[in-house]
């Protein structure tokens, strides 16, 4: 037995080398999975529910896996649909795939899963915590805007069982759309795993990572993985990196059901292009579960931003900024009634430590500098507010008393920008099921 799955890119919207998938098509490929996004950029698009694909990017890839899978004769799977897998997001790509299917005449069985979980209801489950999880109550779980559980293979082939020649699955895990089919059809569950954890990104384990398409073959004892872009190479190196990627553990995988253990694995370079991997373990859990992930609103923000190049003040910035700081909390605390834990102030230099704050080496004297302010509310109009107090200090605020004051520039008029609502991760937490399609729903349509 022989499954093999095409994966055309790391995600959708990312784009894929088209010479690469249709050569990858000619292979005859079982199954086309496509991860749809990730947490990785931060909570908001959980929060609202949104993609942060552009429609126009997400339609023309989508428009070209559709076609690919009409030619393959196999089902298209996208994992986490629309970033979030939020079921806005999966209706949102749905309705994407049936103006396709109706722009290129074409008829298929479209089946949705659904991830999202009530925040309510999850707010009085029994829930574990995971390593570094924030504190939670139920109250902070019920505040989430949307809470959406992780599925795995057994919710992807309960969709695939229904027929389906295109599945669009809400939140799942970036390996369960790959390692779903091998699994059903009898494949080594250890190679099932390992080899969706190496080929979830596409050609990143190869050594050109961006070209995107790659080839999983997986059967009883293992998986050979093959790059299928001119000049991309997989190589024992490359395939068993990727195992680091996104991953606290170099060895063990966790995944709803059980864990991968791939100690005793070994990677052989079949030639210069592909790399065949036996000897990963399945190991079972006795409990079923599946991790949660929930955003809430944190605040509303605006943003004020200055510019700076006086060298006298670029070497001090540390104090001017300090010093901004503190008299913008005595005018706030001055001109308006707000509780001190309902609102925040942080000036960032950006080019200089935005990022890594005390971390970061210093290795130059810079030009120029920016230094963004950013104010944090209960609702727009306090966050709009606070950055009006602001804006006078970014403009004008001098180093010391006795010099003639300064000016800086502002790079936007109004000055004041207004960023709408800030929203934080609350959930890093796995529930329990009786069954594994408790936390989950599916509907099939005929389009």
């Amino acid at each position: 037995m022989m499954v093999r799955v095409l994966v055309p890119s790391g995600a959708l919207g990312l784009g894929y080398d088209t010479e690469a998938l249709d050569r990858a098509i000619a292979a005859g490929p079982d199954l086309i999975a496509i991860d749809g996004g990730s947490t990785d950029s931060g909570p908001s698009y959980l929060g609202r529910g949104v993609s942060k694909y552009a429609r126009e990017s997400t339609k023309a890839e989508w428009r070209g896996l559709i076609e690919a899978r009409a030619k393959a004769g196999c089902p298209l799977v996208i994992g986490t649909a629309g970033t979030s897998g939020t079921d806005s997001t999966v209706d949102w790509l749905y309705d994407i795939t049936v103006e396709i299917l109706s722009e290129l005449g074409q008829s298929a069985r479209v089946a949705r899963l659904y991830s999202e979980q009530n925040p309510d209801a999850v707010a009085k489950a029994a829930l574990t915590p995971l390593s570094g999880a924030p504190q939670v109550t139920p109250e902070d779980i019920a505040g989430c805007t949307h809470v959406v559980a992780l599925a795995g293979a057994e919710q992807i082939n309960a969709a695939l069982e229904t027929g389906a020649d295109i599945v669009i699955a809400g939140r799942t895990t970036d390996t369960a759309i790959i390692a779903a089919l091998p699994i059903a059809r009898g494949c080594d569950a250890g190679a099932a795993w390992h080899g969706a954890k190496i080929g979830e990104c596409g050609a990143l384990c190869a050594t050109n990572p961006q070209s995107g398409v790659i080839l999983v073959d997986f059967d009883e004892a293992g998986f050979t993985i093959t790059p299928m872009a001119e000049g991309a190479n997989a190589t024992p190196h490359t395939v068993s990196a990727h195992m680091l990627y996104e991953n606290s553990d170099p060895f063990i995988l966790y995944e709803p059901g059980g864990h991968l253990d791939v100690n005793e694995a070994h990677y052989t370079a079949l030639d210069t292009r592909r790399v065949r991997v036996e000897g990963s373990v399945w190991v079972p859990s006795e409990t079923y579960i599946v991790k949660l992930e929930g955003a809430r609103i944190a605040g509303y923000q605006t943003l004020v931003m200055a510019i700076l190049r006086d060298p006298r003040y670029l070497a001090n910035l540390d104090d001017w900024c300090a010093d901004i700081l503190e008299k913008h909390r005595a005018k706030v605390d001055e001109r308006m009634t707000l509780d001190p834990g309902a609102w925040h102030a942080e000036l960032r230099v950006i080019g200089q430590d935005s990022n890594l704050g005390a971390l970061e080496n210093r290795r130059a004297d810079p030009v120029e500098l920016g230094v963004m302010a950013i104010l944090t509310g209960p609702d727009q109009a306090t966050a709009n507010t606070l950055g009006k107090l602001m804006n006078p200090y970014l403009l004008h605020h001098p180093l010391t008393r006795e010099e003639e004051q300064p000016t800086f520039a502002f790079p936007f008029s109004p000055a004041e920008i207004d960023r709408g609502a800030a929203y934080e991760f609350v959930l890093h937490h796995v529930m329990a099921l009786s069954d594994p399609m408790e936390a989950f729903r599916l509907e099939v349509d005929n389009v």
